[in-house]
């Protein structure tokens, strides 16, 4: 029997009004996140920069630098294009002090060490001259040590102006802990010294951030990507900093970094989509499950146990359904990121697994995003292991088989809309199979994984409508899936493997 993952004929209706829907282009985008500092350090930088960094691809540490920058990433744009990407998403690049630059100091000044506003300038003219987005990470729970209203009030203590800009316990602030010392005497992220939290509270702060928003998207940028907004509590502040941007630039994308369902992030008035984690999360399950501990694993708090297929079935139903359908399109299907182990350390070194990880992740609904290095076989465990640097001076130690294979995954979906805006209908969840279909205007897309490791044969008997009616052709060989009988032939599909096939449905005229 059919069982539909999503509604599919009323859904594209469900938003009141054009300023509750996400921008059309994140439907149709494939997503790359750069960690600014180890993505490429630019030519034109070796030689006043050599000496002040860490030698490009050693092991990372939390505290190094290793000389990434903007025009680093301007000189490989040819290759992110030849990947099949179009929208970059930036870890911050506001001044800061640590190489991740989550401590900002200055919000209107890009960090000199990836170049300065300039850098950002040239890079978004290259990128929107190719046709390309650029998202930033909005960082505005908490702020650096060095950020000019902090270091105001551990200058002048309580006589500060900018005092009520943070929530502080006492004075006088001790910004840098010891034992005699004590603890910090002021509201931090997560008790970190090194991270005030700002008091969002308070009018003049909000108005502050609002306009450090408003004044990137003035300059160019595409959108942001909301670093913890949960951590904001602040009544109605995420609804005018949505005011704020739209009123900039309709066309920006607001994404919330979330790593749970989401609920109440996605009702018009806050996010346009959110950072999709369970998606890599039950794709992990699924596809390396014989890789993982028998007791499974835990990401970032979320339990990631092996999964058989009625239960990844279930489960990617229930994600889909948990928000309204331009939303589950405009969201980021994630299946590593640099808060997270890398995917092939995940995975436990199985290619198999993380070959097949990726064919979902680009065959779902959703805009797939590519964390840095992935495609040629980056890998480690959680931070900082998995925020090494790219070899670009290693190229030998690539994963070519896989970065063809990715390569193809983008071009298959660039080339059929159906891939990037159909309906998604469940066909089969049995065994080592998962098996569903996508339709957009009369195209169709078939989607058959095997995760076992022996070959299978899939028939496939609820795929809807009348069979002799499609034509289809797999997406790798051109060789078309024949009727007979009234019926699809069985799909063979080898172990660890998938079949695409893509078409339309060519129904005879009414008589």
């Amino acid at each position: 029997m059919e069982k539909a993952m999503l509604v599919t004929d009323d859904v594209s209706t469900s938003l009141a009004s054009s300023s509750q829907q996400p921008p059309n282009w994140v439907q149709d985008a494939v997503f790359y996140q750069i960690f600014p500092d180890r993505f490429r350090r630019s030519e034109g930088s070796l030689a006043r920069k050599e000496h002040a960094f860490q030698p490009w691809g050693s092991p990372p540490s939390r505290t190094g630098f290793q000389g990434g920058d903007l025009d680093g990433i301007r000189e490989k744009l040819d290759y992110l294009q030849e990947l099949g990407v179009t929208a970059l998403y930036l870890n911050p690049v506001f001044a800061s002090a640590a190489n991740h630059r989550y401590h900002t100091y200055d919000y209107y000044a890009v960090d000199p060490l990836l170049g300065g506003n300039d850098a950002l300038r040239r890079l978004l003219d290259d990128v929107h001259a190719r046709g390309m987005r650029i998202v930033l990470d909005a960082v505005f729970n908490h702020v650096g040590r060095g950020f000019w209203a902090f270091h105001h009030v551990c200058e002048s203590m309580e006589q500060s102006p900018y005092r009520d800009w943070f929530r502080i316990r006492g004075y006088p602030l001790r910004p840098y802990t010891t034992p005699e010392a004590g603890n910090c005497n002021y509201e931090a992220w997560w008790g970190l010294p090194e991270l005030p939290k700002l008091n969002v509270d308070n009018p003049v702060v909000q108005d502050y951030l609002l306009d450090v928003a408003r004044h990137w998207i003035d300059f160019g940028i595409d959108g942001w990507r909301l670093d913890v907004p949960e951590e904001i509590g602040t009544p109605g502040f995420w609804e005018r900093f949505r005011t704020v941007v739209k009123g900039a630039s309709n066309d920006a994308y607001i994404v919330g970094e979330l790593w749970g369902t989401g609920r109440g992030w996605l009702d018009g008035d806050r996010c346009d989509g959110i950072t999709n984690y369970e998606l890599g999360r039950l794709a992990l399950g699924f596809f390396a499950r014989d890789s993982l501990p028998a007791e499974g694993i835990s990401i970032s708090g979320y339990a990631v146990p092996g999964l058989e297929a009625a239960a990844f079935a279930g489960r990617v139903e229930k994600m889909l359904k948990t928000h309204a359908w331009e939303y589950a399109l405009a969201s980021l299907n994630y299946l590593d990121s640099h808060d997270m182990p890398r995917i092939h350390h995940l995975a436990g070194g199985d290619a198999g697994a993380v070959r097949l990880m990726l064919a979902f992740q680009m065959t779902m609904p959703g805009a797939p995003i590519i964390y840095y290095g992935t495609e040629v076989g980056i890998t480690g465990a959680g931070d900082p292991a998995c925020r090494k640097a790219f070899p670009w001076h290693q190229p030998e130690t690539w994963d070519h088989d896989l970065l063809s294979h990715i390569r193809w995954l983008v071009q298959l979906r660039r080339e059929h809309e159906v891939l990037r805006r159909g309906y998604c209908i469940q066909l089969r969840a049995r065994d080592a199979v998962f098996a569903f279909k996508r339709t957009w205007h009369g195209r169709i897309a078939l989607v058959v994984f095997n995760a076992g490791r022996s070959d299978t044969r899939v028939q496939l008997t609820n795929v809807g409508g009348t069979v002799e009616h499609f034509t289809l052709t797999d997406a790798r060989d051109s060789s078309a899936l024949r009727c007979i009988d009234g019926q699809f032939e069985p799909v063979h599909v080898p172990g660890r493997d998938v079949r695409i096939f893509t078409g339309r449905e060519d129904r005879p005229p009414s008589t």
